[in-house]
């Protein structure tokens, strides 16, 4: 079975459905019309040929605003779109090392991890023993220091490195970004 996850929607009383005996009446100008019956405010409303919109529920008496409905529905859906497209992801990219690693591919790895860094997204560095290379975990240490001070211009490290079995990892974020120490 899928489990699949709805956002809480805001439902937003409109018109008839506002149900209680008085309100607060916000104009269509943005003038306050003041506390008055819901009928009354609908009358008003349907007499501007708008809508009447319950936009603070939860003050004594709620506040109505007589306005476009259609309309701002459509604003808002523009102002979430925009805000959507703004923000970033960060995203956890993985860069796997051995002990014995050579110059090159560890140049490689390591521009692959800074291009991660420099597109804001974490970086998490396993470092895997096989065998007896587990007796020789200092180098392993020295390797993932080595990473931490060639990539210190673009990231900074999360955590300390953890022994996870026969990995050793460590974790860095963007420089700009805020370490949970």
């Amino acid at each position: 079975m899928i489990a699949i996850a709805h956002e809480k929607e805001v439902r937003v009383r409109v018109n008839q459905r506002i149900r209680v005996p008085s309100v607060r009446v916000i104009g269509p100008d943005g003038s306050q019309l003041g506390v008055m019956s819901s009928k009354e405010a609908l009358t008003i409303a349907q007499g501007h040929e708008l809508d009447l919109v319950e936009v603070s529920p939860n003050s004594s008496p709620p506040v109505c605003r007589i306005m476009d409905f259609g309309k701002f529905k459509y604003e808002q859906s523009k102002r979430a779109k925009k805000a959507k497209k703004k923000q970033h992801i960060m995203h956890l990219k993985e860069v796997k090392f051995r002990p014995k690693i050579e110059e090159h591919d560890y140049r490689f790895k390591l521009n692959h991890a800074r291009r991660f860094l420099q597109a804001n997204d974490k970086v998490k560095f396993t470092l895997t023993f096989r065998g007896r290379e587990m007796s020789h975990a200092e180098l392993g240490h020295k390797l993932l220091e080595r990473v931490v001070a060639d990539l210190d211009d673009v990231g900074q490290v999360e955590g300390r490195v953890r022994s996870e079995g026969r990995n050793l990892v460590l974790v860095m974020i963007p420089k700009n970004v805020k370490a949970r120490s």
